[in-house]
């Protein structure tokens, strides 16, 4: 077993950016800037914008904090959002989900100014990915793309795992994830299949999958009978059980076999936080071409 180290791969990745963010401010004095909203007070959500907060001071962007009422209505997220799309020093924006009662999510994101949604939820940088020709296409374009997908291709290529004419399995079909990786890796031409909860002979399909990229939320779901030896395992399960933190691929159970494998924790979740970090750069060079 060879462990994909998503700390390392992020720290590098984060210092690169704090050098960015200096250079901008060096020669323009403006310093690219995250809104982060968070909607009542679940505690992972809580967590989760604390450590991009962290992140944010980190690496010198801006960061501005909103903590809305659990019963905030639909209109007061959007009236919110309105005021961060006018605001000069914010270039990107995030709205934690889930939402209380997973309220009009979709209807919050749309009210996002394409330029400023560094999630890559809007409809508007969803179809620049689907219409994308290939991957130079998408750095090109510095098309905002979903974090968590963006952070496992940057582990995929950072650890010089081959990609194209490869099978790449994702599990799980959301649009948070499953389907705008499914984008990514056929844009660096790999063949990709998407399996979900109504997926037969799972098992069968990802013993013929050379990347298997696990997102179910399932803890421990895949086991070694599920692999084949010499497969990448992208585990992006986070799961908490018995106060422990695992993923949706049962770790002990394939840590003896010829694999490249991401930790749970330590693997995919540092680098969303980072490609977060990165999307905010993007946004702030996207909109000053503007």
């Amino acid at each position: 077993m060879e462990l994909i180290d998503g700390k390392k791969i992020s720290s590098e990745k984060r210092e690169e950016i704090r050098e960015t963010v200096n250079k901008i401010k060096s020669q323009t004095g403006k310093i690219p800037g995250l809104a982060t909203i968070l909607v009542g007070k679940n505690s992972a959500s809580q967590v989760y914008i604390k450590s991009k907060i962290k992140a944010c001071e980190n690496v010198g962007i801006k960061s501005f904090h909103h903590n809305l009422d659990e019963k905030s209505s639909k209109e007061d997220i959007i009236n919110l959002i309105k005021k961060l799309n006018e605001n000069s020093e914010v270039d990107g924006i995030l709205l934690q989900l889930p939402l209380p009662q997973n309220r009009d999510i979709q209807d919050c994101i749309n009210s996002i100014n394409p330029l400023k949604d560094v999630d890559g939820l809007h409809p508007f940088n969803a179809g620049l990915l689907n219409l994308s020709k290939n991957w130079d296409e998408i750095i090109k374009k510095n098309i905002l793309v979903s974090c968590t997908p963006l952070g496992v291709m940057y582990l995929l290529s950072k650890s010089n795992i081959e990609i194209e004419g490869k099978t790449a399995l994702i599990i799980g079909r959301s649009n948070l994830v499953g389907k705008p990786l499914s984008m990514l890796l056929l844009s660096k031409n790999a063949t990709v299949i998407i399996a979900h909860s109504k997926t037969k002979n799972l098992k069968e399909i990802c013993k013929s999958a050379d990347i298997v990229i696990a997102a179910i939320g399932k803890p421990s779901f895949i086991n070694r009978d599920f692999i084949k030896s010499g497969a990448v395992l992208i585990d992006v399960g986070i799961n908490r059980v018995l106060n422990k933190i695992c993923g949706d691929i049962n770790f002990e159970s394939v840590k003896d076999m010829n694999i490249k494998i991401t930790p749970v924790p330590g693997g995919v979740g540092p680098m969303t936080i980072t490609m977060l970090l990165e999307n905010t750069l993007k946004a702030f060079y996207n909109r000053k071409q503007k």
